[in-house]
């Protein structure tokens, strides 16, 4: 099939890259010309493992094309996937006018039937607005082009994004049409051989349902964090708490882990969509309120174990920061717990040393001012960060972080303190070898 995806960011370049993969035609367009370079270079604007050699195997194939030209994008594809980044927009206004404009230059291109998909993940009801606005522009052309629409919302984890595109759960698909449902049915069923994966719905339905699973899993996290809270105040450890309630088949593991609360660009951005859709109908959301105050105060407990070692005033301290990043795997830094505790910790008067694998061109920028007065050092090496600081915080949990060498640490920390904010380690064994260990739930009385 030929397939144009518009929009180059994460859901873009993944799909684009994963459909090729299966043996489609793929044009990728987006507006910036130094990412068409690039990308034409085999450098990548994002960090996903694989996806590099996926883009480069592809492109060499012929199958997986780059281009500036929208217009030629439109008019020669069977299915067009809107993958663009209005995400990043924060009001739904101004996502409305992104959609609303995207539509237009739709309109002034087609020249045949087109199944048009919104992947993109946008305030419910915007694949409709697609719809009206393209058929608007039709008209006041006079040209008859028969077209479809529908909703496709992604459910791709950063750092495993390959993985889930290739071997999903689930492939919810909104539609309202049979031949819609058809020319989806054929391109999704390479991947969902093993059983069929296909949950069709409405079009409205299928846009609430990844707001609905990003809830959900967030809710997870922010009860897991209260719990955690709990469990300290019971001189508690909240590890023994998470096996025993995720050994419950009704209730699983995933996503049962208590730390410094959640960020990226999706979950937060989502329930804060949520939230306005509801004030907006006057319906008061409080449980996803309650989600996100809770995640919210998840963010400074780190900070607070630090101060309760340190005293309200951290000048004079050096801190030592694993891990930048919201997640593992991800250069990604958007709403990142790490990034907030470092801001804490500059605001409070420390000096912060900070390594991440792949996080820390995104903190120099973030962080300049810092960087450039000296208050915030981005090291080359994990055992850089920690040499002279005060303290050693775990703060995203990379796997070069898992298993690292605390007789080394030991030696470089001025003092023996260790704040897990993953609850990665084992405290008895740390504190054995004479570490003053802090978790998250595991302030044991």
């Amino acid at each position: 099939m030929n397939i144009s995806v518009i929009g180059m960011d994460y859901v873009g370049l993944v799909s684009a890259a994963c459909f090729a993969e299966m043996g489609n035609q793929v044009r990728c367009v987006c507006a910036s010309q130094r990412w068409i370079d690039d990308l034409q270079h085999g450098g990548l604007p994002i960090h996903e493992p694989g996806l590099e050699a996926l883009v480069q195997n592809n492109s060499k194939a012929g199958r997986l094309h780059f281009s500036i030209d929208i217009d030629s994008a439109i008019a020669t594809a069977d299915i067009l996937f809107i993958c663009t980044d209005l995400h990043q927009l924060r009001t739904t206004q101004d996502q409305l006018h992104g959609v609303l404009s995207l539509a237009d230059t739709i309109a002034a291109n087609l020249t045949d039937y087109t199944l048009i998909v919104n992947k993109a993940t946008l305030p419910i009801g915007s694949t409709e607005t697609l719809r009206v606005r393209i058929q608007d522009g039709l008209d006041t052309r006079n040209q008859n082009v028969e077209f479809d629409v529908a909703a496709n919302p992604e459910f791709l984890k950063e750092g495993s994004a390959l993985e889930d595109f290739m071997r999903p759960d689930r492939i919810v698909l909104g539609v309202d049409s049979h031949r819609a449902r058809q020319q989806l049915t054929h391109l999704y069923q390479s991947f969902s051989r093993h059983h069929d994966k296909l949950i069709f719905m409405g079009i409205e339905a299928a846009e609430l349902t990844k707001y609905a699973a990003n809830a959900m899993l967030a809710a997870r996290i922010s009860l897991m964090n209260e719990m955690a809270s709990l469990a300290e105040l019971a001189g508690v450890d909240i590890e023994e708490v998470r096996k025993g309630v995720g050994s419950d088949s009704r209730i699983g593991y995933s996503y049962l882990y208590p730390g410094i609360g959640y960020g990226g660009m999706c979950l937060p951005q989502d329930l804060h969509t949520l939230i306005d859709m509801a004030l907006q109908q006057n319906f008061q959301p409080l449980m996803l309120q309650a989600i996100e105050a809770r995640n919210q105060q998840q963010k400074v407990r780190i900070f607070e174990k630090i101060v309760q070692r340190f005293g309200p005033s951290l000048n004079g301290r050096t801190i030592a920061v694993w891990g930048l990043s919201f997640k593992p795997d991800s250069d990604a830094i958007h709403n990142s717990s790490a990034i907030d505790l470092v801001k804490q910790l500059l605001e409070a008067g420390a000096n912060v040393r900070a390594y991440d694998p792949a996080a820390m061109p995104a903190a120099a920028v973030h962080f300049s001012a810092a960087v450039d007065a000296g208050r915030l050092l981005l090291c080359e090496h994990q055992y850089d960060a920690v040499s002279d600081a005060d303290a050693l915080v775990l703060a995203t949990e990379w796997k070069p972080f898992r298993q690292p060498d605390f007789n080394a640490i030991k030696k470089l920390l001025k003092q023996s303190v260790i704040i897990d904010g993953r609850n990665q380690y084992d405290p008895d064994w740390l504190r054995t070898q004479g570490f003053d260990y802090a978790g998250i739930g595991r302030e044991i009385k």
